[in-house]
């Protein structure tokens, strides 16, 4: 049986709202025909989606289970279109992502210099983003963060560099030439403590209480303000840091924590000449091992 991808979106769009009438409004349709196209569906797959009745819609296990595969699936067939849009109208054209902090200029550079007529473009990512950006087509080759969701990706080392605390101008730990993990741990993380194991571990091992920012804040920018108003802390790559160095705030190295590794990044089976190209190019770049270090930096 061929999978109807229009029907997976509607039901994709119910099974978000739990709701036939706001999901209708927001595709844009009549709501007796998404019943119809949702019944259309159930019939084809054999399965019943979902458990309605006046008051309530609810989905069933194989709707719970639907919904999981139908969101790669429609994340996927978006990035082949879009890849073969760009494919089909911008064949000259060949786009780099990168985190904030990290300086693609030297790599973008000799690529432009051997491809006169390619016009290179360049996307700042976000540590939400930055693999998806890569899984849908919006960029043809990334530097990432890591850790990322490996899935569907190639990926080769670049470098690694030490990671440091991002603190108010007056704080107690300020100044200092380095600090340890423990030192953090009655502090409010400002960021997904995902991204700091080392924190939640050794928080965990006090039995203490984690304190982190709910909901999340998601820009380097955001996180940075709320540091200079004292209302926690974050821990970043130094070259993230150093780029967005202030007078109100201080960075200190975390010396008990490994270092931030970056990566490049590609879509699986993307081995077109450019693609490997860039790659040699930006490993080049990096000397190999590539590693940043936080040596005579200034702790402002």
């Amino acid at each position: 049986m061929d999978v109807d991808l229009r029907k997976i979106r509607y039901f994709v769009a119910v099974a978000e709202r739990l709701h036939f009438g706001r999901a209708a409004e927001e595709l844009h349709i009549a709501q007796p025909v998404l019943s119809r196209q949702i019944k259309a569906l159930e019939s084809e797959l054999k399965v019943q989606l979902f458990r309605r009745d006046r008051r309530s819609t609810e989905l069933t296990p194989a709707g719970e289970q639907l919904l999981a595969d139908a969101r790669p699936l429609l994340a996927s067939a978006a990035a082949m279109r879009r890849r073969a849009v760009r494919a089909a109208r911008v064949a000259d054209t060949f786009t780099v992502g990168f985190m904030p902090g990290l300086i693609v200029t030297d790599a973008v550079r000799t690529l432009a210099a051997r491809h006169p007529d390619l016009d290179i473009e360049v996307v700042r990512t976000s540590w939400e983003d930055q693999a998806d950006v890569v899984r849908d087509g919006r960029v043809d080759v990334s530097h990432v963060r890591m850790p990322v969701d490996p899935a569907g990706l190639e990926t080769v080392p670049l470098l690694t560099e030490q990671r440091v605390v991002v603190l108010p101008g007056n704080h107690r730990l300020a100044g200092k030439e380095s600090v340890g993990i423990a030192d953090l741990a009655d502090e409010r993380l400002l960021q997904n403590p995902d991204a700091v194991p080392e924190w939640r571990d050794i928080v965990a091992a006090r039995g203490a209480r984690e304190r982190w920012s709910q909901p999340l804040i998601h820009t380097t920018e955001e996180k940075l303000e709320h540091v200079a108003a004292q209302r926690g802390v974050v821990v970043l790559p130094l070259s993230a840091a150093m780029f967005y160095t202030r007078p109100d705030i201080s960075y200190v190295p975390v010396n008990d924590i490994p270092p931030s590794h970056v990566c490049l990044a590609w879509a699986n089976g993307r081995h077109h000449g450019l693609v490997e190209e860039y790659v040699g190019i930006a490993v080049g770049s990096a000397g190999g091992s590539g590693r940043a270090d936080a040596d005579e930096h200034p702790r402002r």
